[in-house]
């Protein structure tokens, strides 16, 4: 599966406006042959009330960079796709700065595909959290 030229950087952080990624601050970096980055400057509404990085924060940035890597990668013919599975491992956390996350392609297949998803802290390439994202590929009712 090629990436599709027509989805870049530009692209997608248009695409997110006014949507979840945009309220979040996801900040779509590069987009290539399989694989896409994010970056998050966190805010205080990325954190829970005891002060560290809220789990719900990483999934949503795993989750988006790994989707807009399915939709730069869809087969032809494919319009969408919807999330099968979502797997997180947390492994460490951060208090301040931002977070980044890169999806690889790891399966690109017609029906389905398989990314995975690493958050690390930018500052010194901790590793944060690790993901694998399931993805069904939807194609238009005939």
């Amino acid at each position: 599966m090629e990436l599709n030229s027509k989805y870049s950087t530009d692209f997608f952080n248009q695409f997110g406006k006014d949507y979840l990624p945009e309220y979040m601050g996801i900040e779509i970096k590069d987009v290539g042959e399989g694989f896409v980055r994010a970056e998050i400057s966190l805010q205080k509404f990325h954190f829970a009330p005891n002060g560290y990085l809220h789990a719900g924060s990483v999934v949503t940035l795993a989750d988006t960079v790994a989707g807009y890597a399915c939709i730069a990668h869809l087969p032809k013919g494919a319009d969408s796709f919807t999330t099968l599975e979502l797997k997180a491992n947390f492994v460490g956390t951060v208090r301040q700065g931002s977070i980044c996350c890169e999806a690889k392609a790891v399966h690109l297949g017609r029906t389905t595909q398989l990314w995975d998803a690493k958050v690390i802290n930018p500052m010194n390439d901790q590793l944060l959290a690790m993901f694998r994202c399931t993805q069904l590929i939807l194609y238009p009712k005939s």
